[in-house]
């Protein structure tokens, strides 16, 4: 098969070639025969051939018709089911339960591809993701850390994760201008902070994050007076990357109506 595909940037295309990067990836995934596992983005089939020769049956969800053509060429003879069109857009409970997620993730579609991520985390057992690698840091980072966002808030709710492998930019071609990092999510059997209303939790979270250098008692004025926040121990004075999830938990708690 030729790999004389041009990389697209609409869709966000840099190919791995390391094989060390490769197989160091594999490892962590440690596929068995059984699993049910989906690749996003496979490219050039860079993680999706050794992964065939590990798995019964794979699945990869691709965009692009160009690698979808040659992905069907090279693994004719293999147990690998295409599903063609935007992850976005793709419904994760038609490939059953139990689901591992892999794959080498668009860096521009990588956060609401995350946020995708959790409402399916019933249906998975575990993700291992490449991504840019500030995102992943932020994803990892503990409240106080500068890289404390919501995205850390909202995937900590759902997800224990862990930043695994540091991958450099001449690991892949076109080589990108950011590092990146591949990431273990788990997502918890029982939610350690579950909130009374997950949409109250989403809305609070987003509000407190919307403006970082101000004060929950301004990002959140209108949702909560003052003297809630001193009967939850919550100081309104404290910024919003300050708070752990267990603390907007509480305060979205305490903002929903009940019933």
């Amino acid at each position: 098969m030729s790999t004389k595909h041009v990389p697209r940037k609409r869709f966000g295309q840099n190919f791995l070639v390391d094989d060390g990067i490769i197989d160091s990836i594999v490892a962590a995934i440690a596929p068995q025969r059984g699993d049910n596992l989906v690749e996003i983005g496979p490219g050039l089939g860079a993680l999706t051939a050794p992964l065939l020769k590990r798995l019964d049956r794979l699945q990869v969800i691709e965009i692009d018709r160009d690698l979808i053509a040659l992905l069907r060429e090279r693994y004719a003879a293999d147990p690998l089911t295409i599903h063609e069109g935007d992850v976005l857009e793709f419904d994760f409970t038609a490939l059953g339960h139990d689901l591992r997620v892999a794959g080498n993730l668009p860096y521009n579609i990588s956060t609401p591809l995350l946020f995708r991520f959790a409402e399916y985390a019933g249906h998975i057992r575990d993700i291992h993701v490449m991504l840019q690698r500030e995102v992943v840091e932020r994803m990892v980072a503990a409240p106080g850390d500068s890289e404390f966002s919501r995205l850390s808030v909202m995937l900590q709710y759902r997800f224990d994760m862990e930043m695994l492998i540091a991958v450099p930019p001449e690991s892949f071609d076109p080589a990108p201008k950011v590092e990146s990092a591949v990431v273990r999510l788990m997502p918890f059997a029982t939610l350690p902070h579950p909130a009374r209303d997950e949409a109250v939790f989403s809305s609070v979270v987003a509000r407190a994050f919307s403006q970082r250098r101000k004060t929950l008692r301004n990002t959140l004025k209108g949702v909560i007076a003052d003297a809630d926040f001193a009967r939850l121990g919550i100081d309104p004075g404290a910024r919003a990357q300050e708070l752990s999830v267990a603390d907007f938990v509480r305060i979205a708690d305490a903002v929903t109506t009940p019933g």
